[in-house]
């Protein structure tokens, strides 16, 4: 009984080490060779789904970013502190930041499309921390606009960054959402 008490003991063990070190299925991070953050912007939700799923198929670390000052629910009035920030190429104040930055080597960015663009948010997060030499990979949501603008924006914010093909998801592509991205993730080749 004892024995068989100590075999069936080793086999625990066994299963949870293995089970603790991955198989690497379905997570683009194994053998810890690089560490992914996905850092996003959400001020509905819509963005946070977007990097969940993404966090659940490469293994990164989640990182919300988030204003000192809140954006207002009320629509029309986040449109118009949005717009205001734009015209006036404003930095809003982040309220939380990323520690240990360095260790990362791909950054996935996520934000909605606000008036063509990621929201200034972004920029103080990009130019906030030294990205040269890591990978960046856009990723947003938007009602109809497209992905180009911003990435634009992000190139000149990190000139010395790699800038990988982003990914849009629009009000048209929603109901596809997780495939599209399981898709994208597996081109990037990361």
């Amino acid at each position: 009984m004892k024995k068989a008490l100590i075999i069936l003991m080793m086999a625990i063990i066994t299963f949870f080490t293995v089970c603790a070190q991955g198989t690497g299925t379905g997570n683009k991070q194994t053998g810890g060779n690089m560490k992914i953050l996905i850092a996003y912007f959400s001020h509905t939700g819509t963005t946070e789904k977007v990097a969940k799923h993404i966090q659940s198929l490469t293994g990164g670390t989640l990182f919300e970013i988030k204003t000192v000052n809140p954006y207002p629910s009320d629509y029309n009035a986040c449109l118009t502190q949005a717009t205001e920030e734009l015209r006036a190429n404003s930095r809003p104040a982040l309220s939380a930041h990323v520690s240990g930055i360095d260790a990362y080597e791909i950054i996935f960015i996520g934000y909605p499309i606000w008036w063509g663009d990621s929201p200034m948010a972004i920029r103080t997060f990009l130019e906030e921390y030294d990205l040269a030499n890591k990978t960046i990979i856009p990723f947003c949501t938007s009602g109809s606009s497209g992905i180009s603008t911003s990435v634009q924006s992000i190139r000149k914010l990190c000139p010395k960054s790699k800038i990988l093909d982003g990914i849009c998801i629009t009000n048209a592509n929603r109901s596809r959402t997780n495939e599209m991205i399981e898709q994208w993730i597996n081109k990037l080749d990361i």
